[in-house]
């Protein structure tokens, strides 16, 4: 009988999913309630009151143990969200003063919203007990999350002996929306995050795990008659000083410092053409990056790492120039003198375009096995474009086109790519890539005397690209997956020729093949388990170049569980065979002939929070690897432990350590270590100083090596950073960093640059 009801219950849970959804309403009330976290304002007594008091994850559906409620309306100029959050324990709110979007980890409430009611995008406001925000924006169509997005909203939260209290103001502005309707209709859902010893998501809905597209399944609320799109003009300026102390240093001859500084004023300008249509606009604008990225290990790796995008103008909308590949990588517009971008979304149609100009040509160099950026003092145009056609919730196609050129270069791409869902089990994604490349000598010359991992010499299908005698290339990808509740299938094949070349995007290999297939199968721990939830996934793939040789073949499987204290325990192993990279006297193309190795690999990764503000993880790996800098088989041991922890709720320590050695027949190869370590101290909301130190040490056995390297390699980079942030683009920073390395010609850690710099801008909104 149990049985039959939870077969009848999941059956009427899965056809809901295409029934038509029930609409809410939400009030309209022209008060604007004062936010200051405390409830108590007679407005809030005219809200909807929405219930948030069902575990979605990781359980299936269950009761929540805590109760939470949403009082919600809107006045035609902003959509204001009070939440109740009741606690029987206080005293386990975990809370702390971070910088924007760095909460995650904490008790969180929060919503999102699919303004346009496509089941394609969806933002997402969440905030802790303390009123700190993080924002993002989730698309459904790649099934990533674009954290780097700021919207200018309102929140703050109040801790109390019964729980704690957030409101919220939401500027509609802040959302696209189509106001030619007079009765607008977005789906929305409304979320509390409860970590204790389990991280409950709890929601005003029902979620089908069978179901992989959550946007899909959101309620849908109605109302917003009066609301609509002003001009929403934003003027932004800003100012950039930088004093920057550099030397070469050659051998042991170190020069005295070189003194430069550079003052930058810029303006930025956001304004909302028509309801749907955004132009963003900017002059002179300073692009630099204020914060160090996080230290990544590259010893025994042949494709360059990736480095995500945090510019303000370039994640504006960002999410309009998804496709399934990455045609639209940013980071590679290094430094322009201005920015023209125009986004625009109505009625299923959604247009991307950008321009910019750079005064440094960042070029990713692709291989079949390997890959390395260059780049090269000379001035590029650069612009993407893209459109996407919704159809309806099950099917979207699009289309793709980026240009850079500069007076010796010119690379054009363009692709077409659809997504269909012909159940909602079901996901089918296809797409079709052309590119055109074109290398005079004078920058094949340039581009390959810089050429960090020598692919101009090791590649042979890079040389054909160079000389002009393949300019074009082609790429394809077809993905199948079918997903239900407790178990997925997939499949994937994805081709690139030898002259393929995305140079706006980040696709890092060519004349490749590769075919994917695997599985993966689900558990949900009941409330009397130690566990919640658990997974064994597999997959196999195959891949050749283009002359059908093999490249690699491999099979992997691991097995995860989620337990007490948010523990993560993952177990796993790869097999595979692999193409090295030959070094042979008389070619060093890689052209056939080359050498097959077998790896085999076991891993483990362990991970728990058990208290609040603190987060420990280890990542153990180790098993016989290609030695890619002498093509052989030996074995690699890496040890990657991490441990945040906070010191009360402003005080907050990141420690990040990498151990890496590699040995061939008893002997080491090389010993690699990198220390990353940050300490904030977070004055409040707005404010925080941050101390980062990066530390790189590679000791390496040039026995052991074909080529001549240095023995000895160190690098220590240090970074000192205020920030004063009244909101994402009114902001203040002043900082300090400098950077230092030691080689075989130096006795010590020798600094070869350091900067002082300063940005202020300031947001008006007109």
């Amino acid at each position: 009988m149990l049985r039959s009801t939870s077969y009848i219950c999941a059956l009427v849970l899965s056809m809901s999913v295409f029934a038509e959804k029930a609409t809410i309403d939400i009030p309209f009330v022209p008060e604007a309630a004062v936010i200051d976290g405390h409830v108590q304002e007679a407005v809030w007594q005219k809200a909807k009151t929405i219930q948030i008091d069902n575990v979605t994850w990781p359980h299936d559906n269950i009761a929540s143990p805590v109760t939470t409620k949403a009082l919600v309306y809107e006045n035609g100029n902003s959509l204001f969200v009070a939440f109740i959050a009741k606690d029987p324990n206080p005293e386990q709110i975990r809370a702390h003063y971070r910088d924007r979007d760095k909460i995650w980890n904490d008790d969180l409430v929060g919503l999102k919203i699919d303004s346009l009611n496509t089941s394609r995008n969806a933002y997402q406001f969440f905030i802790n007990p303390l009123g700190v925000q993080l924002d993002s924006i989730e698309d459904e169509l790649t099934k990533n999350e674009n954290a780097s997005w700021n919207g200018i909203w309102s929140s703050k939260g109040v801790i109390s002996k019964a729980g704690y209290t957030v409101e919220v103001e939401i500027p509609l502005r802040v959302l696209n929306f189509d106001d030619s309707q007079k009765i607008k209709t977005m789906a929305m859902e409304f979320l509390r995050f409860l970590p204790r010893n389990e991280r409950l998501r709890i929601s005003n809905m029902q979620l089908d795990h069978s179901n992989s597209c959550w946007i899909c399944q959101m309620p849908l609320f109605s109302g917003f008659e009066k609301a609509k799109q002003s001009s929403n003009i934003t003027v932004t300026p800003a100012l950039a000083i930088a004093n920057t102390q550099s030397r070469d240093i050659d051998g042991d001859t170190v020069p005295d410092f070189t003194d430069e500084t550079d003052y930058e004023p810029g303006l930025d300008v956001k304004w909302a053409i028509t309801p749907d249509t955004t132009l963003n606009l900017t002059l002179n604008p300073d692009f630099s990056q204020v914060e160090a990225d996080t230290g990544q290990l590259s010893v025994n790796n042949s494709f360059s790492l990736f480095f995500p995008e945090k510019r303000a103008f370039f994640l504006e909308n960002d999410d309009y120039f998804s496709s399934h590949l990455n045609l639209v990588h940013t980071r590679n517009v290094a430094s322009p003198d201005y920015g023209v971008k125009l986004t625009s979304s109505k009625q299923g149609h959604t247009f991307a375009g950008f321009v910019a100009n750079d005064e440094i040509t960042n070029v990713l160099i692709p291989g079949n096995l390997g890959s390395s950026i260059v780049s090269l003092e000379q001035k590029s145009e650069n612009a993407a474009f893209r459109y996407r056609y919704d159809v309806d919730n099950t099917l979207s196609i699009g289309a793709t086109s980026t240009v850079r050129q500069s007076e010796d270069y010119r690379n054009q791409v363009v692709s077409i790519d659809s997504k269909y869902r012909p159940t909602k089990h079901d996901t089918v994604k296809l797409q079709a890539t052309a590119t055109d490349t074109e290398y005079d000598q004078h920058f094949i010359n340039e581009l390959c005397d810089d050429d960090p991992l020598e692919q101009c010499d090791k590649d042979e299908s890079v040389l054909r690209v160079l000389n002009d005698e393949d300019k074009q290339g082609m790429g394809y990808l077809a993905s199948y997956e079918h997903n239900r509740k407790h178990w997925r299938a997939f499949a994937s094949y994805r081709a690139y020729e030898s002259a393929f070349r995305a140079d706006m995007g980040f696709l890092s290999q060519v004349d490749f093949n590769k075919f994917v297939t695997g599985f993966e199968y689900r558990w949900y721990g009941e409330d009397n388990h130690w566990w919640n939830r658990a997974n064994w996934y597999t997959d196999w793939d195959i891949t050749h170049n283009e002359d059908g040789e093999l490249l690699e073949k491999e099979v992997q499987s691991s097995f995860k569980l989620q337990g007490p204290l948010q523990s993560i325990i993952e177990i796993g192993v790869d097999h595979r065979k692999r193409t090295g990279l030959r070094h042979d006297e008389s070619s060093l193309a890689i052209d056939g002939n080359t050498d097959l190795f077998t790896e085999n690999t076991q891993w483990a990764y362990f991970e728990m929070k058990p208290k609040a503000g603190v987060f420990a993880a280890l990542t153990l790996n180790t098993g016989n690897r290609v030695d890619l800098a002498n093509n052989r088989l030996g074995q690699r041991y890496l040890v990657k432990p991490t441990l945040n922890f906070n010191l009360g709720r402003h005080f907050e320590v990141k420690l990040r350590h990498t151990y890496e050695r590699f040995k061939h027949q008893g002997e080491d190869v090389y010993t690699a270590n990198l220390s990353d370590v940050r300490f904030t101290y977070q004055f409040g909301i707005n404010s925080y100083v941050r101390l980062a130190v990066i530390n790189l040490d590679i000791d390496r056995n040039q026995q052991k090596y074909i080529d001549d390297v240095d023995s000895t390699y160190k690098k220590l980079s240090t970074q000192l950073l205020y920030s004063y942030k009244l909101n994402p683009e009114t902001v203040l920073f002043v900082g300090y960093s400098d950077s230092g390395y030691q080689d075989d010609d130096l006795t010590s850690i020798t600094t070869d640059n350091k900067t002082f710099f300063a940005k202020f801008s300031y947001a008006w909104l007109l």
